[in-house]
């Protein structure tokens, strides 16, 4: 039986959109349009499952599908599917019909178009993200409906990985304005007026000291030379349900800041949450390269 949520503001405000340089194709179907989602993929493609792309009410197309090699068709079906309100349901590549149409990945793609008779599910699936808080539209690929946690395809809506940032110098701003370039949100908190400064500079956010709050898409980051500022933090970091925390320094660091934390009282299962020494490249000594291979850690955990 579908969810049906109660009482509902009248039109829904839309959140901002979350950063990503080809468009937001949730936030861009919030007036209707007729929404693209990969629904299923044989051999090698670099899109998922539950993917999605956007052709708004107003015209247009937001998001791909592809690196460019289908998304002229799939704009000729949506226009269809938006005049006679029905379900379209495409097979690109290995075993397509359109053999004009070369997947050079050599895989097979299965793409659904759904024209949206009514945009509520994907207003309220904008403002739970916008919340933070995760939702599945299900997806009727046969009748093009679409409803809240409802049966038929499900398409998780989840928050974009949120970094929180603590350190000062050079190695936490640098770290922090990656993050923010790459299109997440992040901010920094820091107790150096320089590092404020920097930070700012490249438009980052900052955040004041406390409290330490974080949900199970936030990663919490600590980049200190100063080592004796951590283990107050780190404890308010573990006690969150962040899905990732970690401290810059070397083994010697990392371990004396473990007995630092089991000195303060925290416990144990907590404790073997904290990451260290940070990032996939080993001794990185750049501020860059240690901003890259941390980063990199942070999203190979998040994806999995």
């Amino acid at each position: 039986m579908n969810k049906t949520l109660h009482p509902l503001p009248e039109p829904l405000p839309v959140p901002p959109p979350v950063s990503d340089p080809m468009g937001d194709p949730l936030a861009a179907l919030v007036d209707g349009g007729v929404l693209a989602v990969v629904t299923g993929v044989e051999g090698p493609h670099y899109r998922n499952p539950g993917a999605i792309m956007a052709f708004p009410a107003a015209g247009g197309a937001v998001g791909q599908l592809s690196s460019g090699c289908i998304e002229a068709d799939l704009a000729l079906h949506a226009r269809a599917a938006a005049a006679d309100g029905r379900v379209r349901r495409l097979r690109y590549g290995i075993g397509s019909p359109f053999r004009d149409l070369v997947l050079p990945c050599g895989g097979g793609l299965d793409v659904a178009l759904l024209p949206l008779a009514d945009p509520g599910p994907i207003r309220h699936a904008l403002a739970a993200r916008a919340a933070r808080r995760e939702m599945t539209l299900g997806l009727d690929l046969d009748r093009g409906a679409v409803a809240l946690e409802g049966p038929g395809f499900p398409l998780r809506i989840v928050p974009p990985t949120r970094f929180l940032t603590f350190g000062a110098g050079v190695e936490a701003v640098t770290f922090a304005a990656l993050a923010c370039a790459a299109g997440y949100p992040a901010e920094l908190t820091t107790h150096d007026g320089p590092t404020a400064a920097a930070a700012r500079a490249q438009g980052v956010a900052l955040r004041a000291a406390a409290p330490v709050e974080a949900d199970p898409w936030t990663a919490i980051t600590l980049f200190y030379h100063d080592h004796d500022r951590e283990p107050p933090v780190l404890a308010e970091a573990l006690a969150t349900p962040a899905f990732y925390v970690g401290a810059q320094g070397s083994l010697r660091s990392h371990n004396a800041r473990l007995e630092a934390l089991r000195r303060m009282g925290v416990a144990e299962d907590a404790i073997v949450r904290l990451r260290g020494p940070i990032g996939l490249i080993p001794s990185a000594r750049d501020p860059r390269v240690l901003a890259v291979s941390v980063l990199a850690e942070v999203l190979a955990e998040a994806a999995r």
